[in-house]
C-alpha cells in the first residue's frame, strides 16, 4: 500500500525532482484534492514568469567586476574549484566546470537587484539624463512587474484585501503608507477592482491593487511614495520579460500599471489610472 503523499513530495513534483517511484501516487492525489492541484499549478506558473522576466539576464555574463567580487583569493584552501580564479568561467568557457546552475541563477538575481540600485546609480552618476540619476525611479517598473508574475496567477489568494472591502483596503493601505491612497476605477475599460495588499519597497511599503477582467485577465497598480528626489515625469514605458509596464512619478508617488497586453491597449488604461489619480493628488 502505497505511503500518503507528503508536502516536500508535492514540492518536488513542482521541482520536477519527485522520485519516479512516487510520481503514480502524487498523480492520484492531485486527482483527488483539486485544491491541491490548483496550488502546485500556481507555483508551477509563478516559477515560468519569474524564469520568463529574467531569462535574458541569465543568458548575461557577469561583469569583471562582479566576478571580482564573488571570486575568492586563490591562495584561500577549501574553496571547490569553480570559485578560483582561472579555474572557469560562470557560464561555462575556460578550462573548469561551469558555476552550477542554481548558483549561477542566485548570483544573476543578485545582479538583477543590484541594477536597481547601485548600478543605476552609477548610470545616473555617468550622466544619464533620462532617469535624472534616480534609482528609485529605474527600480520601479522592475518591482512592479515582478509583483505582477508573482501575484496574478494566485487562484485563491490573488489579493489581502477584496474588493468587497474596499473602505478598508483604502484606509489599511493608505494608513501603511502615510498617504491617501486611491484605487481608480476601470470598469469602464473591463477592468473590476479584485482587491489589494501590501508590499515591501526598497526603503518602506508599497501598496498593489488587482484589476481582473472578464476573461480572468489581471492589471496591477504598483503605488510607491518612496520617490522623495524626483520631479514629476511624464508617462515611460518598460518591457521586463512578457509584462509590458507604464509608470511615472507624480510628487512623492510613484506609480507603475503593468500587464500581459501590448503597448497601445496598456496606454488607454494608464492614460485613465492617471486622469483619475492626478486630480486627488
Amino acid at each position: 500500500m502505497n505511503s500518503p503523499v507528503t508536502e516536500a513530495e508535492l514540492q518536488a513534483w513542482v521541482d520536477g525532482r519527485l522520485a519516479p517511484e512516487r510520481r503514480g501516487a502524487v498523480d492520484a492525489h492531485l486527482l483527488l484534492h483539486p485544491a491541491d492541484a490548483a496550488r502546485l499549478q500556481a507555483y508551477r506558473d509563478h516559477d515560468a514568469a519569474l524564469r520568463a522576466l529574467y531569462q535574458p539576464v541569465l543568458e548575461q555574463p557577469l561583469p569583471p567586476a562582479m566576478t571580482a567580487r564573488v571570486t575568492p583569493p586563490a591562495h584561500r584552501h577549501g574553496w571547490p574549484g569553480w570559485l578560483v580564479p582561472g579555474s572557469g568561467s560562470v557560464h561555462g568557457s575556460g578550462s573548469g566546470p561551469a558555476w552550477p546552475p542554481a548558483l549561477r541563477l542566485a548570483a544573476m538575481l543578485a545582479l538583477t537587484v543590484a541594477a536597481g540600485g547601485a548600478g543605476w546609480l552609477l548610470r545616473g552618476a555617468a550622466g544619464d539624463g533620462a532617469l535624472g540619476g534616480n534609482a528609485s525611479l529605474a527600480a520601479l517598473p522592475r518591482r512592479a512587474a515582478l509583483a505582477h508574475v508573482v501575484y496574478t496567477p494566485e487562484i485563491r489568494h490573488p489579493v489581502e484585501v477584496g474588493a468587497d472591502q474596499q473602505a478598508h483596503l483604502v484606509a489599511w493601505l493608505s494608513k501603511r503608507l502615510g498617504a491617501p491612497l486611491k484605487p481608480p476605477q476601470l470598469a469602464s475599460l473591463g477592468y473590476a477592482l479584485e482587491g489589494g495588499r501590501l508590499l515591501p519597497g526598497q526603503s518602506g511599503p508599497v501598496a498593489q491593487f488587482m484589476y481582473r477582467d472578464g476573461a480572468g485577465a489581471r492589471l496591477t497598480l504598483y503605488v510607491s511614495t518612496e520617490q522623495t528626489h524626483n520631479q514629476e515625469t511624464g508617462f515611460r514605458f518598460a518591457q521586463e520579460g512578457q509584462v509590458g509596464v507604464f509608470y511615472w512619478i507624480d510628487g512623492r508617488f510613484g506609480y507603475a500599471l503593468s500587464g500581459n497586453l501590448d503597448k497601445a491597449a496598456l496606454a488607454t488604461l494608464a492614460s485613465a489610472v492617471y486622469a483619475q489619480l492626478e486630480p486627488a493628488l
